[in-house]
């Protein structure tokens, strides 16, 4: 059986997660990698097999999703084009992580394609849900990069198909201490929004991973240096908190290494407003937005919270094998000339 792994890359989680996934699935059969998505500051570790430029969300910088860079950046011709063209048929199975091109080249030549991925969990009937409709989030989520069958990642096991996180090998091996600093990850914030809240706590030192900067600054008790990461894991490792945005791998992380955790979900993204829900049942600390109108929330989670530390067990090779065990029975599905016009 020959694979195709595909990989979103908007965001880091994606990526951090397949340096485990990777050499599971290229020991077991034979593997090639795709990832498309511009907006990754971690290195897979190894040479992907496709690049290509798919559709990404594009952070803004005061919370939330900048959907008219996202509009541009898509460049809707060239992605059908990529679509179009993407030699999908070479392969007998697609694993997808929430990746829109092998995806939709795999439903327009009929070729058998699984999610593995943390937004089929989202979308499942059984995970938690805000109070808030958004029914345009959630049809993104459905139609975004469409399976044939899912297999989910989330903070818990909500169902059968459903599997506790990947905590990757690198995590798993850091040796944990408390520093006294927090370790602070909001890629939707510039940092002047972030260093404008932030030093409203001077006894606090923190550690701030940005998006928006190319070299190490310091403003008084506030560190903020572009994202590296084994910088990150080790700042992550040697803190007494995270702070960071409601995605899923960096909360998951600090939740197996037994951080205090405060997650602030970007605007306008219903994937992280599910995961603040997720995380706000299971007793972790969430506010809207970062600001100064949320800094008594804040301070009392810096003087207060309590860790929840989670015993992630390391289950990936188990659930790997599945997958390849299950594609077994698939139907190979019929083409769907769904870019027929190109």
């Amino acid at each position: 059986m020959k694979i195709l792994y595909a990989i979103q890359g908007t965001g880091n989680g994606h990526i951090a997660r397949a340096r485990d996934i990777v050499p599971l699935l290229k020991g077991m059969t034979e593997t090639d990698v795709l990832i498309s998505g511009i907006q990754s500051e971690v290195d897979l570790g190894m040479a992907e097999t496709h690049r290509r430029h798919g559709m990404s969300f594009i952070f803004g910088k005061g919370g939330g999703v900048d959907f008219m860079q996202t509009f541009r950046k898509c460049l809707t011709r060239k992605f059908l084009t990529e679509v179009r063209d993407f030699p999908v048929q070479q392969y007998d199975l697609v694993i997808n992580d929430f990746e829109p091109v092998s995806a939709w080249a795999a439903r327009l030549r009929g070729v058998p394609c699984v999610s593995l991925s943390h937004q089929y969990a989202v979308i499942h009937g059984n995970t938690p849900k805000p109070d808030k409709k958004n029914w345009m989030g959630k049809m993104i989520l459905a139609h975004y990069a469409p399976v044939q069958k899912g297999y989910g990642f989330h903070f818990q096991s909500y169902a059968p198909n459903i599997f506790t996180p990947v905590i990757r090998s690198e995590i798993r091996n850091l040796k944990v201490r408390n520093l006294g600093h927090i370790t602070v990850y909001l890629p939707a914030y510039d940092n002047e929004r972030i260093v404008k809240v932030l030093s409203l706590f001077r006894n606090q030192n923190w550690e701030v991973f940005s998006k928006h900067c190319k070299e190490q600054v310091r403003y008084k008790n506030i560190s903020i240096q572009p994202i590296e990461n084994r910088k990150f894991m080790a700042s992550m490792a040697s803190s007494s908190a995270v702070l960071c945005g409601a995605g899923f791998e960096t909360p998951a992380e600090a939740l197996f290494l037994g951080k205090s955790l405060m997650v602030i979900p970007m605007k306008n993204q219903f994937e992280q407003q599910c995961n603040a829900a997720a995380l706000e049942k299971m007793g972790v600390k969430t506010i809207k937005s970062l600001k100064k109108r949320y800094a008594e929330q804040l301070e009392d989670w810096i003087l207060n919270a309590v860790p929840i530390k989670i015993s992630y067990p390391d289950q990936t090779a188990e659930i790997i094998n599945r997958i390849i065990r299950e594609a077994g029975t698939l139907e190979k599905p019929e083409p769907v000339p769904v870019f027929s016009l190109l």
